[in-house]
């Protein structure tokens, strides 16, 4: 069966950091393009940061410089690294791993993770 589950969320202060980490079961997460996303209430589902199969990352503006996104394929996870963290970054982050293969799409969505920055 497969799954994906993210983990790491939490409270923290602004300027401070957290590193949230997505596990896959079922498949291998090194075959699949990551995206992390995140939704704050009333607000569309955001594209963060996203790392190809090649490994090749890309990061939306608003945290360009402040978040990376890397692969640990011996663990079969995917990591967000958060620093400098900033109210506006408060959201529930979502991991999602996405391949076309063979005439077929797989996509695949965690349960999510909360972010609250707040003092």
């Amino acid at each position: 069966q497969v799954h994906v589950v993210e983990s790491g969320g939490g409270l923290v202060q602004p300027g401070g950091s957290l590193r949230l980490s997505c596990a896959a079961s079922g498949f291998t997460l090194d075959d699949y393009a990551i995206g992390w996303y995140r939704q704050a209430p009333g607000k569309e589902r955001e594209l963060v940061a996203t790392i190809t199969y090649g490994g090749s990352t890309d990061y939306v503006d608003s945290v360009e410089g402040r978040f990376t996104i890397s692969r640990d394929n011996a663990k079969n996870t995917v990591s967000l690294q958060m620093n400098s963290l900033k109210p506006e970054d408060s959201a529930v982050y979502y991991c999602n791993a996405k391949r076309f293969w063979v005439g077929r799409r797989y996509d695949y969505w965690g349960q999510g993770t909360q972010v609250t920055v707040s003092s």
